[in-house]
């Protein structure tokens, strides 16, 4: 099955952010992305591999750092 490749636009909608929120993944690299030509250009796949690689769980209640 082919990746689709969404625009910086469409990403911003699927994650429900403004567009700079992905734009900023691309300058710090914290997503993959494929440049045509001066186009940018983030696979589908890793849209969805980013969502629960940076999902922070909830603490526990009851446990007290000791």
């Amino acid at each position: 099955m082919a990746d689709r490749y969404l625009s910086v636009v469409q990403v911003a909608e699927l994650l429900g952010t403004t567009v700079r929120f992905p734009r900023r993944l691309v300058e710090e690299r914290r997503i993959t992305y494929v440049k045509v030509g001066r186009r940018v250009r983030i696979p589908e796949s890793a849209v969805y591999a980013y969502t629960p690689a940076n999902t922070v769980e909830p603490r526990r209640c009851g446990l007290v750092a000791a």
